[in-house]
């Protein structure tokens, strides 16, 4: 990643997580008692499932620690998607794009650095260890910036992201289909493909066992 200065972003982009490369001039943390006025990007890996509460917290903090104007986003990188329940029914929702990982743009200091470390649920900062001089004992992570290339790729992707649509099934699950030239047909799950929102499923047709594909939104789970 290059340290490149990134100025703020537009509100309406989205963000993802890119994974982490070496920078062609490498970004360092600040040295004791060093100041910068200079916001980017970081990531910032979190406890599973923490993401929100994480977020929320690190925004309180932000202003009862006296950073908030240096800790200027935090975001979830997030996509719209569609969780299709037992009854056949639809909720629609969002699913994380990188779970566990939150997204800050901040002026990186010593205070910002505490106020992002010691909050509960966070991990560290997404960045290249700086190992200690015996070689032994895991050293330091240095905070590394998002490069703008990758800030701009994050947004993009994101917000061209088609819904999702997620279902709670398994190999070996029972279903039936509510819709198409197979409805009223019961069958087993043999494979689910999320990425695309179908699977294959064993109906019985004619006697025989026959793999079909079918859509998510095609099928019912039964119990």
């Amino acid at each position: 990643m290059s340290d490149v200065d990134l100025t703020p972003q537009d509100p309406t982009e989205v963000l993802e997580l890119p994974t982490p490369v070496a920078s062609e001039e490498p970004a360092q943390s600040p040295p004791p008692g060093a100041k910068t006025s200079v916001a980017r990007w970081y990531a910032i890996q979190v406890a599973s499932s923490c993401e929100k509460k994480v977020k929320a917290t690190l925004e309180q903090r932000a202003v009862t620690l006296g950073v908030s104007n240096r800790i200027l986003e935090i975001e979830i990188p997030q996509t719209p998607a569609v969780k299709l329940k037992k009854d056949g029914s639809r909720q629609s929702t969002e699913e994380k794009v990188f779970p566990g990982y939150v997204l800050v743009r901040m002026v990186l200091d010593e205070d910002t650095m505490m106020a992002v470390r010691s909050t509960p649920n966070v991990i560290n900062f997404v960045g290249a260890e700086d190992r200690r001089a015996t070689g032994k004992a895991r050293g330091h992570i240095k905070p590394r910036p998002l490069s703008r290339s990758e800030v701009d790729r994050i947004f993009k992707r994101a917000a061209e992201k088609k819904t999702v649509v997620k279902v709670d099934l398994t190999e070996g699950d029972q279903i039936l289909v509510t819709a198409g030239p197979f409805k009223d047909f019961q069958g087993e799950v043999i494979e689910v493909s999320g990425e695309r929102s179908k699977l294959k499923a064993l109906l019985s047709i004619f006697g025989r066992e026959t793999p079909v594909e079918l859509e998510f939104s095609q099928i019912s789970k039964q119990n």
